[in-house]
């Protein structure tokens, strides 16, 4: 992962941006770099995966234009043997490199034809302006803010613009921004006018084939790659996929409380079967407590169910960077939303169902993609996300939702049964009940942070402390308890999310005041 900066002014005080910059430098631990263009300054940290020498430092300058992307471009490699035909050549092995040369040839019509996770700013010498633009799902972090004077800024993360910017604001996924507007280029995925006309197997089929294409594009690295298992139905299928096409043993990691870790034997499982070089973290409650003010600093969120499932996230990843070379992290987030979750056997019908999957998939940028990309990347490495594949999020999503709708006894099934043929992973693992990632962790961690909490406050303490706030009210101790410590480093920025998520409240069966799973009717086999 590598963190951008764009301060677009010719007032930009230059010691103030390197303050600023440094910030995420946990983000890009290898190199960091500050371009002053003549009309506003990029900087850039960066993290060396693809294209590891001095050649694929950024930012990148073409005819006096300039670029900053923090991004994989999938299938980059058949770009750039077209720009060479076009008599373009390149410095090194970079696959953003090529971001100036599309630019040069395509304008802002390069973002559409882009297979990639990015966010990137671009300075436009002869217009002696800057465009910034992020991908369609929102897989790779990018805010923005002005300044007293009216300046707009672009990072990676919030933290660059606390202390800058009065009102602090996600870049809008599926956008670029020019000449003072954001504009779309791409249709949001989670907007669909029309549904697959297929029977149940091919459904199947197209989505078998379209995670495994999602699975091995973000094998591409020139950097150690390793994965995230849980023991769950998604990231034991990215792994199993993975294990099948690479020609050597996955490295793969999972994690659990000292007393009641739920999943470590399910990935173990996993493990044995794909034949990975497996390691288990084994965490306590001392560790969950103390790293929760840092996953908070680290995420700027104060959602529950986002900070509960970080810290388990958080702590992997963190034996991860100080303990092995690996560079590149896939993941299995995203899955849920896409296919449903305990909560949404509730949906009163497929109408429902659907423009759940909708609101999700548009917010998800707020919430498991934060997660991921936060727990990941300040602990120097690279998330990649196969469920968030344009192709694959699009045609899911253009599924029938009555499909998708739990008629099959377990959640999830079209998934399940697309890759029952393959036995990539055990067939027990295929069809397990799901389990929340905080929970499989060990009901004793979200246990311990709501006690925490209730030690924090007393009741009236409670009550009068809530009353301070508008927006996202907390409406329990640990919800509160995350608030101040969210208020603490990001102050007033709490619309920087749109809400707690919760299970559609609006629905029989969900109208409660956890955000987890455990506490639904559902729930049954799901935390064994």
């Amino acid at each position: 992962m590598c963190s951008i900066l764009a301060y677009c002014s010719k007032d930009a005080d230059p010691a103030l941006f390197e303050e600023l910059l440094s910030r995420t430098a946990s983000r890009g631990p290898d190199q960091s770099r500050t371009l002053d263009t003549g009309d506003g300054l990029l900087g850039f940290n960066r993290l060396s995966i693809m294209g590891l020498n001095e050649a694929g430092m950024q930012p990148f300058v073409l005819h006096e234009n300039a670029c900053v992307c923090n991004g994989e471009l999938y299938g980059f490699r058949a770009l750039k043997e077209y720009l060479i035909h076009l008599g373009y050549s390149f410095a090194g092995e970079s696959d953003c490199e090529i971001l100036l040369p599309l630019y040069e040839r395509l304008g802002t019509a390069m973002f559409s034809m882009l297979d990639a996770e990015f966010a990137l700013v671009l300075y436009d010498h002869a217009q002696g302006s800057f465009i910034a633009a992020r991908d369609p799902i929102g897989i790779r972090p990018l805010y923005y803010g002005y300044d007293a004077a009216g300046a707009i800024l672009f990072a990676s993360e919030p933290k660059n613009l606390v202390g800058v910017c009065a009102a602090i604001r996600p870049f809008p996924p599926g956008h670029y921004y020019e000449g003072g507007r954001f504009v779309c280029y791409a249709d949001c995925a989670a907007d669909v006018s029309f549904f697959h006309d297929a029977g149940v197997e091919t459904i199947c089929a197209g989505i078998h084939d379209r995670l495994i294409h999602a699975v091995k594009a973000r094998l591409d690295a020139d950097a150690p790659v390793g994965f995230l298992l849980s023991g769950g139905l998604d990231s034991s299928l990215v792994c199993g996929i993975a294990a099948k096409e690479l020609s050597r043993p996955l490295r793969t990691f999972s994690i659990g409380m000292d007393q009641d870790a739920i999943d470590l034997k399910y990935a173990r499982e996993v493990a044995d079967y794909i034949h990975s070089e497996h390691h288990e973290v084994i965490i306590s409650r001392d560790d969950v407590i103390g790293a929760l003010e840092d996953v908070i600093h680290a995420l700027g969120t104060y959602d529950i169910t986002t900070i509960r499932a970080s810290i388990g996230m958080y702590l992997v990843c963190k034996w991860i960077h100080e303990n092995t070379d690996v560079r590149v992290i896939l993941t299995g987030e995203i899955s849920d939303e896409l296919f449903g979750y305990k909560y949404t056997d509730f949906a009163p019908d497929a109408a429902a169902f659907q423009k759940e999957a909708q609101k999700r998939i548009r917010e998800i940028h707020m919430y498991d993609v934060l997660r991921a990309d936060r727990c990941i990347s300040v602990n120097s490495l690279e998330a990649r996300v196969p469920f968030g594949g344009l192709e694959f999020v699009d045609y899911v999503m253009h599924i029938d939702p009555e499909m998708k709708r739990n008629h099959y006894g377990i959640g999830k099934y079209l998934l399940r049964h697309a890759f029952e043929k393959d036995e990539l992973i055990p067939h027990s693992i295929l069809m397990r009940e799901k389990a929340a990632f905080s929970d499989a962790v060990g009901h004793s961690l979200r246990d311990d942070l709501i006690a925490y909490a209730d030690t924090c406050y007393s009741d009236a303490e409670f009550e009068a402390r809530c009353s301070r706030y508008e927006h996202a009210r907390p409406f329990t101790k640990e919800s509160l308890l995350y608030r101040e410590i969210f208020e603490k480093y990001y102050p007033g920025q709490s619309e920087m999310v749109a809400d707690f998520w919760m299970p559609n409240r609006d629905w029989e069966g969900c109208n409660v005041t956890d955000p987890s799973a455990r506490v639904l009717s559902n729930y049954g086999a799901s935390g064994v």
